[in-house]
């Protein structure tokens, strides 16, 4: 019943993301050509401030995997992986610093599913635990960048677990997001399988690794 659900679930999260890909790019017109002309409009400039917006954007709480998918779309792949590389290392910085100065009143344990069991967790082997969910995530990524700091991990083994754990998806988005920049249908729909397949792994391996991680069942979705 509960898997039932959880397909449900990722069916209605696809709908709704293709109607709104719909919506902006046949009823607003905005195409990725669009969005990349606007980002290198800033010339030099472009990088920098793709940069500084990613890593302020857990203050703000805008979505990581939005800009992303602009890094590759505007800069293209390899440049695109390197961009979101280094934004997304400054974006988990800034939460954890965050979480460091304001504890608990930045991430409330009780409104988040089985947090407070990966922060007992992550307390204890923080970086073990920090490595194995970038890889495969199965909380937000600013909301383990958050718990990492309220736990209190070493700043040092938190930033080296997090530069490794999400080259896997930093690759899946910058190949999405350049493969969007193409138009070509066939560049697209290898892209979009891969970052489907990470997905799908993400899925199958999320029982397995809750149950490594040592976080129950019961808590999780």
């Amino acid at each position: 019943m509960k898997q039932k659900k959880n397909w449900i679930k990722a069916a209605l999260v696809l709908i709704i993301f293709l109607g709104l890909a719909y919506f902006v790019r046949f009823e607003l017109n905005i195409g990725g050509q669009e969005i990349k002309e606007f980002i290198l409009s800033f010339g030099w400039w472009a990088p920098f401030i793709f940069f500084l917006i990613y890593t302020i954007g857990p203050i703000v709480f805008f979505p990581t995997s939005v800009l992303s998918l602009a890094a590759g779309l505007a800069f293209g792949f390899w440049p695109g992986v390197l961009y979101i590389w280094f934004g997304a290392t400054g974006a988990a910085a800034t939460g954890y610093i965050m979480a460091r100065f304001f504890g608990d009143s930045v991430l409330r344990f009780q409104n988040v599913s089985w947090s407070q069991q990966i922060y007992k967790q992550v307390e204890k082997r923080g970086f073990l635990y920090v490595l194995i969910l970038r890889l495969i995530p199965l909380v937000g990524f600013d909301i383990l960048s958050y718990i990492s700091g309220i736990a209190r991990v070493r700043f040092g083994p938190f930033l080296l677990a997090t530069f490794i754990g999400m080259l896997p998806g930093t690759i899946a988005y910058a190949f999405l997001g350049s493969s969007l920049g193409t138009g070509n249908i066939t560049y697209i729909l290898i892209a979009v399988g891969i970052f489907l397949l990470l997905i799908l792994i993400t899925y199958l391996f999320r029982a397995r690794v809750k149950r490594f991680l040592g976080i129950s069942q019961e808590g999780g979705n």
